[in-house]
């Protein structure tokens, strides 16, 4: 009887670990994004993995919605109708945390190799399904388990549309956001972007930690509780990512990221360069951040 109760227990603990981050439905996540084909600004794909992320964060937030916007391209003159998508736990809370990433694909995978595929659109696995597989997650769980402040998702379009050279193009959804504040400030946000691949390291964004070293901090110290290996104490770079816009008003976003993707920006950004055990050290960060939050 002993050893059954113990084995019972046992069972009870792995089940309850398991409900902190499941990366299998992650990377579910991940796959369903990609099987849309890439979700490039004004294509019907785009428009039907819209609906379906903002299906999933209204079956987990207290409200979900999308901010439409239109943006016209300065390289190529081409009107782009965008779409940032909201979900919001708590949204009367006076205090907030934002989690953040980009779900749109680049148009052009012009860093690949062969010149045949450069002017194909990305698959975007791991620059742009990957961290919203991870924040849909995260979604889930706080359903499961809420927190008493408030948490708003938020899901930048636009942000890989401009070419290399014309820097107005890039950053599209996070500018229009932070330009027009349609939700309360944060204390502080997490931006997540390259952070599903298999070989995962993410050090310090310098840009992050000049300006929001107090985040970067808070988020590292979490990766630590949880023994989230991919997680190094050490500089990158500085990344013109979708924090800067916040970053510019004041408020203080930081930005998870492994800039040193051997496939970024080329064909092969597919599913089987990704990894649900990168997702779950970064998704079971981000809630022990949270869950451990005391404003």
């Amino acid at each position: 009887m002993k050893k059954l109760a113990a084995l019972a227990g046992l069972a009870l603990i792995m089940a309850g670990n398991a409900l902190a981050f499941d990366q299998d439905r992650a990377m579910m996540l991940l796959t369903a994004q990609v099987a849309f084909g890439p979700r490039v600004p004004n294509s019907p794909e785009a428009a039907a993995c819209r609906d379906f992320l903002h299906r999933e964060l209204s079956f987990w937030c207290d409200t979900a919605w999308v901010q439409p916007f239109s943006y016209t391209s300065t390289d190529q003159g081409q009107t782009l109708k965008l779409y940032n998508i909201v979900g919001q736990f708590n949204p009367k809370a006076a205090d907030r945390v934002m989690l953040c990433g980009h779900w749109d694909s680049r148009p052009f995978c012009d860093r690949d190799p062969d010149p045949n595929n450069q002017m194909k659109p990305l698959p975007a696995a791991n620059d742009g399904a990957g961290q919203i597989a991870i924040l849909l997650e995260i979604a889930r769980q706080l359903h499961v388990k809420p927190v008493s402040f408030g948490v708003d998702f938020v899901f930048f379009d636009g942000e890989d549309f401009g070419r290399e050279s014309v820097i107005d193009d890039y950053l599209l959804g996070s500018k229009h956001f932070a330009s027009t504040q349609p939700i309360p400030k944060p204390r502080y946000g997490i931006l997540l972007d390259l952070v599903a691949e298999k070989d995962l390291k993410i050090q310090y964004e310098l840009n992050s930690y000049m300006n929001a070293r107090h985040v970067v901090e808070k988020v590292f110290a979490a990766a630590e509780r949880v023994k989230a290996m991919s997680f190094v104490r050490e500089p990158g770079q500085a990344v013109m990512d979708d924090h800067i816009p916040f970053l510019e008003k004041g408020i203080p976003v930081i930005d998870l990221i492994d800039f040193d993707y051997k496939y970024w920006h080329t064909i092969e950004d597919t599913p089987d360069e990704c990894s649900p055990y990168s997702m779950g050290e970064v998704g079971r960060t981000i809630l022990d951040v949270l869950h451990s939050e005391k404003f």
